[in-house]
């Protein structure tokens, strides 16, 4: 089974990070299971990830483009599933109209894995500017009963990649947001965003107190081999009834990218 991982990121600018994400992510899944990791096109964000770009809805939504494009390349190549590796599931219901492979997205993928273990889920996440697009998410998935608190990390990106050699501080500020979540009612945590993720995975933090850690990376590769299975088995797809599901002719598609790839900037003249 072949599997395309793609991330928010790019990749070459955070090797700790992509090299983590390889070795977890290949350590969870089944014999046999290949997991190719990709990441953004290099030169995406005009500043340090995330960059200035995550906090606004238009530019955040332009980079949506290379998750759609990428999930199609996956399908063309052969690949069994299309893995979204960021909480925000950036491009996700774009991606899964266009697409009969699976397409399984973290944020969709983590929460629901962890309504098995809890029914009131915390979200710790180390990136501010995602918090409204994760609850607008989940209430679009029927999740608005299911989460619970959101709450910050004191970390940032770099605080993370840091971490690595010196993880005590980052265990430390996870706990506290963990603990903070579970004062205000939950008891079931999934880390938000893969760098967190995978470093808690990394440490062997599967609790806090008595309250169960979700490895939604773990969750994420997991379920994607289940829906390729039976993709392949028994060729269960995705919906195509209603404006969110429905696919377009690929004619129209590729039509309307060149329509816009051609379009001067008017704001620039």
């Amino acid at each position: 089974m072949r599997i395309w991982h793609q991330s928010f990121t790019v990749l070459e600018d955070v090797p700790h990070y992509r090299d983590a994400l390889a070795r977890h992510m290949t350590r969870v899944a089944s014999p046999g299971t290949v997991i190719d990791f990709h990441g953004m096109a290099p030169g995406t964000y005009p500043s340090d990830y995330p960059g200035v770009h995550i906090g606004f809805s238009y530019l955040s939504g332009l980079h949506r483009e290379q998750f759609v494009q990428a999930a199609q390349q996956a399908e063309r190549e052969g690949y069994d599933a299309f893995v979204i590796g960021t909480i925000p599931d950036t491009g996700f219901e774009e991606a899964r109209s266009i697409v009969d492979i699976p397409v399984v997205a973290f944020g969709n993928a983590s929460v629901g894995y962890a309504s098995q273990f809890g029914n009131c889920v915390g979200i710790t996440h180390f990136i501010p500017q995602l918090s409204d697009q994760i609850k607008r998410n989940m209430r679009n998935y029927g999740f608005s009963d299911l989460v619970g608190p959101i709450v910050q990390v004191d970390a940032a990106f770099h605080d993370i990649m840091a971490a690595y050699a010196e993880p005590a501080g980052l265990i430390g500020a996870f706990e506290q947001a963990a603990r903070t979540a579970i004062a205000a009612g939950a008891n079931v945590i999934v880390p938000g965003e893969g760098p967190l993720n995978v470093f808690l995975a990394d440490q062997g933090i599967t609790r806090v107190d008595e309250v169960p850690v979700i490895d939604s990376l773990g969750a994420l590769v997991q379920l994607a081999e289940v829906r390729a299975a039976s993709h392949q088995r028994v060729g269960l797809r995705p919906s195509r009834n209603g404006f969110y599901f429905a696919q377009p002719p690929a004619e129209a598609i590729f039509a309307t990218r060149d329509f816009y790839r051609d379009r001067p900037d008017s704001a620039r003249t």
